[in-house]
């Protein structure tokens, strides 16, 4: 080395510095709301020009959302007079008074008056099941899932269909509606179509070739075809099959369509998830000595369906949403009570319709909602201790 290039290198150390720089705060464009705005909002042109467009859309439909059931709504009145413009002489909104009078049929449909504890007995156990579940701090969840998935389904049936011999009036499917039948059609579909769609995927992984195609063909056969024709298939070709002594009821009948149409599709929401298990998950379960099902039910599944969560969330979404199509085989949901009360003589103002439509998308945005809402704090729960 040269004296020269030794007298570079001792400059050279001279800006080495030998104490740590105290941390200083993040820029304020990169934090709070700004950051976020940022981050979310205006990353780029094409976002900048995408949030003003859906602001100025926000701007323009959400004061006349809330002039409409709010500000030029109604909501006292005994009968049409009260909604009509003619009569108020001004703009007229929302006409409340219809639901007011309307609502125990939109939630109880014609099922007896005096019999009606026993649908709100049924939504407090379904209610007290759901969050048993759910809620992650509750104690003994192990018999909140007895509690849910065999004394429940049990009671529920004996609470709203009857038992002379118990003394409860028997009460037929035909007399249920609104958000009785509502709840009730999308429980029993999602409750069913899960582990259906799991045991639906496995036969199609398997390797047992007859398992496998009669898998593929049903699978394939149901999400080839729309709800409407599996209800109808139910509903309407069923019956021509079997003996009138051992047709289904109606209801039922519905039922086991929407819980086999939906878990059809939840089969290759959960083929997804199993593909997304690397090979050496099952090799790594199969050298401990595990066999097919303990490996499945230990190692394979909890990981595939962790990953599968908004897919799952999104097909019950769906599932929720297309419980309003069994009013087409004569069931009387919570839109089909809407259809029939709208047309009543005693309350035909131009706005009924829209005010009974109002109350449906707000019934099924709560509902939406509250399990995307759910679904999305399951997910980062669960993803925590991939980032530590």
């Amino acid at each position: 080395m040269t004296m020269a290039e030794g007298d570079l290198a001792v400059a050279e150390l001279a800006f080495v510095r030998h104490s740590t720089i105290a941390p200083r705060p993040a820029p304020a464009t990169m934090t709070g709301a700004r950051g976020w705005l940022r981050k979310n909002l205006l990353s780029s042109p094409f976002n900048i020009a995408l949030t003003i467009l859906i602001s100025l859309l926000l701007a323009w439909a959400i004061p006349e959302i809330v002039k409409f059931l709010f500000i030029d709504a109604v909501w006292t009145g005994t009968d049409r007079d009260a909604c009509l413009e003619s009569v108020q002489h001004r703009e007229i909104g929302a006409c409340w008074p219809f639901v007011w009078e309307r609502l125990p049929y939109f939630i109880y449909g014609s099922y007896p008056i005096s019999e009606r504890w026993r649908v709100d007995l049924f939504f407090v156990m379904l209610a007290v099941g759901i969050v048993w579940l759910l809620w992650l701090n509750a104690p003994r969840r192990d018999l909140g899932a007895i509690y849910f998935f065999l004394i429940l389904p049990v009671t529920s049936f004996i609470l709203l269909t009857g038992w002379s011999a118990i003394g409860l009036r028997p009460v037929d499917t035909v007399l249920w509606g609104g958000v009785l039948v509502t709840i009730v059609v999308a429980a029993v579909g999602i409750v069913c179509s899960l582990p259906l769609g799991i045991l639906l995927a496995l036969g199609r992984r398997s390797r047992m070739p007859t398992v496998r195609v009669l898998s593929v063909i049903f699978i394939e056969f149901v999400r080839g075809v729309p709800l409407v024709t599996v209800l109808f298939m139910a509903s309407v070709m069923l019956p021509l099959f079997i003996p009138e002594q051992w047709s289904p009821d109606k209801l039922v009948r519905a039922l086991v369509g929407i819980a086999l149409f939906a878990s059809a599709y939840m089969a290759e929401v959960v083929r997804a998830g199993l593909q997304a298990i690397p090979k050496g998950q099952y090799e790594g379960a199969m050298a401990v000595g595990l066999r097919y099902w303990q490996m499945m039910r230990l190692v394979v599944l909890p990981q595939a369906l962790k990953v599968t969560i908004p897919n799952i969330v999104n097909t019950y979404i769906g599932l929720f949403k297309d419980t309003t199509l069994v009013f087409i085989v004569g069931i009387f949901d919570l839109l089909r009570t809407i259809e029939v009360s709208r047309i009543d003589p005693k309350w035909a103002t131009p706005v009924t319709s829209t005010t009974g439509y109002a109350v449906a998308a707000i019934f099924y945005l709560v509902f939406c909602y509250g399990m995307s809402r759910y679904a999305r704090a399951t997910e980062a729960r669960l993803t925590k201790g991939d980032r530590r």
